[in-house]
């Protein structure tokens, strides 16, 4: 009898439970876990619903016990089944973190959650798009576009790999890769207000303010830089949208602080001018944020790449 085979009797292990376990049939638990039903992780999988269902039943023999509750019509897992997620999961991510620090990044494959706030998307997202699958051809992009808070929150609890946002955040948990910064100016329609000279912050009170919420990395400077500054804004209309806040200005309701560089087009051709508001409003600094448990070399590439393509001076919507 070898080693091996004596461990195995030792243990209790019989020929039938050996090699039982495959990284497929891991696969299929977390994306009916993931996606909520057999379906979508056949179609997440590019495999059949049958082989997904082959696969979760040799899982669930491997180890005789139920993995879903058959008992009713969603994939619902059962108390054993959220342990074995659990497991699941760390492996997938062992796996994955293998793959990363040893394969070539021509066949590195894998799904990568990048995410980003409006501005990053409307500017230089696809430049960025194009830097990754040029050096990462098999990577499988996920973007998603949402708040900075909304996009922070998602990479604290592992929904995102990366994220793109005012650098507002500071969190040992998480590395940082400075970026650029955006000048952002005060703005409106030229038939809004006929003052033409400097105007005093504390004087904006009298017109209506387009702000965006705190929710936004943006929005959450400038709410705390007006409170230093003492300003008290009564009129406020507040959006949560880039390109809504940028529609209402351009309806005239009001002024509104926008990236100078991205309205450059609309400035000149005199559908907005800027206002001179003094103390002018501080530079927003943009950030690459990953998880620290995530310092493989992909996450430093797509942090360099980030890097070299960020341009928030060219707005898709212009047409330039």
């Amino acid at each position: 009898m070898t080693l091996p085979e004596l461990n195995n009797e030792i243990f209790g292990i019989t020929k039938s439970d050996q090699a039982m376990i495959t990284f497929k049939q891991i696969e299929a638990l977390y994306w009916i876990s993931e996606l909520g039903n057999f379906a979508a992780a056949a179609e997440k999988l590019h495999t059949t619903q049958s082989a997904i269902s082959k696969r979760v039943n040799e899982l669930e023999a491997a180890f005789g016990m139920s993995v879903f509750d058959r008992s009713r019509r969603s994939a619902r897992l059962t108390e054993k089944g959220k342990e074995l997620l659990i497991m699941a999961k760390d492996l997938i991510e062992m796996r994955d973190q293998m793959l990363e620090r040893m394969a070539n990044p021509a066949v590195l494959h894998k799904r990568f959650r990048i995410g980003v706030t409006e501005l990053t998307a409307l500017t230089w997202l696809p430049k960025l798009v194009k830097l990754i699958e040029r050096n990462y051809p098999r990577l499988i992009l996920e973007p998603q576009v949402e708040l900075s808070s909304a996009l922070f929150d998602k990479m604290s609890d592992d929904s995102l790999d990366f994220i793109i946002v005012p650098d507002v955040h500071e969190d040992v948990r998480f590395r940082v890769q400075p970026l650029g910064s955006v000048e952002n100016v005060w703005m409106c329609t030229p038939d809004y207000t006929d003052i033409q000279g400097p105007i005093e912050l504390q004087d904006i009170a009298q017109f209506n303010v387009l702000m965006q919420g705190s929710r936004s990395g943006t929005g959450l400077i400038y709410d705390q830089w007006f409170f230093q500054n003492k300003v008290n804004i009564s009129q406020t209309l507040i959006s949560n949208n880039l390109v809504a806040q940028i529609g209402l200005t351009l309806s005239g309701f009001g002024i509104s602080y926008l990236p100078l560089e991205a309205m450059t087009s609309l400035i000149e051709q005199g559908q907005l001018r800027t206002l001179d508001i003094n103390p002018k409003l501080p530079q927003i600094s943009y950030a690459a944020i990953y998880r620290s448990d995530r310092d493989s070399q992909l996450y430093k590439d797509v942090a360099n790449y980030a890097k070299q393509a960020c341009d928030f001076s060219r707005f898709l919507l212009s047409g330039h």
